[in-house]
């Protein structure tokens, strides 16, 4: 009876990684689609690829936490009890990419695993406490940190990076040696290369990011119901290739092309900002939301670049009121030299209305909050029940 229960156990962890690949890919490839820089595909394999990287080294903590922590026993997880959970995970992220917007996996996961924890009286509030407090401080941080670049800090950036398109080809094979070379291609400029170097680098630092957090939402309960790591780590990066490589492209249109247009400096700060506190909070076995980091990240951005309006002392002071606005990121074209700290007019600041969609903006706030609210109320009203009557 064991075997054909394991069977469908991996079978639905396999739909959650698939789910995963579908709602991850957006975020971290999103900019550099919209960009044009490279293609949905390409996208894709890098995702699988940097993904599976992520997962084999630093996701190994995380799902540790996940599996064997979080719950005080972890026999709880049985195989039957494991389906469930990872019924619920797939489900709720299967609605939010059905409606291409990326939701929180973490969250996701983490709120289903609780749902069972609180039903059978075996969650760990301390873990779980320890959690709930780094998703409070992390965006915190994300937060801060871009203010501080984005006053002091994002000029200079924004004049490094102006990535433009040229006709034909970014890269094309040298194949007039023994052994073809990659090379630009005929109309690229140095800039050009350089740039969508950089920005594609990012992006698969993202993916890396992702791997080290969200593995563990997809084999977290069949690694505590002894199922064995490495197989499991194998076969849910595989499901996230898949989802990368054919659902993903719903989160990619609304990310890089539907949600905003968001400058692609801004674009790159946000990556940097919040993959770098994802990797390090899953090397303490944290697992972390990238979707809220990278939106408070997005926040503060444009409140520092807003603030450059007006300098310290005059803030202090009471002599200049500053209008906050994730607009602010709009201020200067990539490429273009920006005034120094107060001889910035308000005005010349652009209103937020300029970068994001109100209409999927609210679809994408609404999705990203309801989605892990399907997962925990719903595992936590089926183990009650199951327990209770059945189990």
């Amino acid at each position: 009876m064991a075997d054909p229960l394991i069977v469908v156990g991996l079978l639905v962890a396999l739909f959650v990684g698939f789910n995963i690949g579908g709602s991850t890919t957006g975020p971290a490839f999103g900019p550099a689609v919209g960009a044009g820089v490279i293609s949905k595909l390409l996208a894709g394999a890098l995702m699988s690829v940097f993904f599976f990287g992520g997962a084999w080294t630093i996701g190994r903590r995380v799902v540790d936490t996940l599996g064997r922590e979080l719950l005080f026993d972890a026999g709880v997880f049985t195989i039957e009890t494991s389906i469930v959970v990872l019924f619920f995970i797939g489900g709720a992220l299967f609605v939010g990419n059905y409606t291409g917007v990326p939701a929180s996996t973490s969250m996701t996961a983490v709120g289903a695993i609780a749902g069972l924890g609180v039903a059978t009286g075996e969650l760990n509030w301390a873990v779980m406490g320890e959690i709930a407090v780094w998703w409070i401080v992390a965006p915190l941080v994300g937060f801060w940190v871009s203010v501080m670049i984005g006053r002091y800090i994002y000029p200079t950036i924004n004049r490094w990076v102006a990535i433009t398109t040229s006709d034909g080809s970014l890269i094309q094979l040298d194949q007039s040696g023994a052994v073809p070379v990659p090379r630009p291609g005929p109309n690229t400029t140095r800039r050009e290369f350089v740039g969508t170097i950089v920005l594609v680098s990012i992006s698969c630092l993202m993916a890396f990011s992702s791997g080290t957090s969200n593995i563990a939402n997809a084999i977290a309960p069949l690694y505590g119901a002894g199922v064995e790591l490495n197989l499991l780590l194998l076969l849910g990066s595989g499901a996230v290739a898949l989802g990368a490589l054919t659902i993903a492209r719903r989160t990619l249109d609304t990310l890089g092309n539907n949600l905003t247009d968001l400058p692609l400096t801004a674009a790159i700060v946000v990556a940097l900002v919040s993959s770098g506190i994802v990797i390090g909070l899953s090397a303490i076995g944290i697992p972390a939301s990238f979707v809220i980091i990278a939106t408070m990240s997005i926040v503060g951005l444009g409140w520092g670049r807003a603030t450059r309006t007006t300098t310290l002392s005059d803030s202090i002071r009471g002599e200049e009121e500053t209008t906050v606005s994730v607009g602010a990121l709009a201020a200067e074209e990539p490429g273009e030299e920006a005034p120094t700290l107060g001889e910035e007019s308000p005005a010349d600041i652009p209103s937020a209305a300029d970068l994001f969609d109100p209409t999927t903006t609210g679809r994408v706030i609404l999705m990203q909050n309801l989605v892990p609210v399907l997962s925990t109320g719903g595992a936590y009203l089926t183990f009650w029940l199951l327990f209770r009557f059945v189990w």
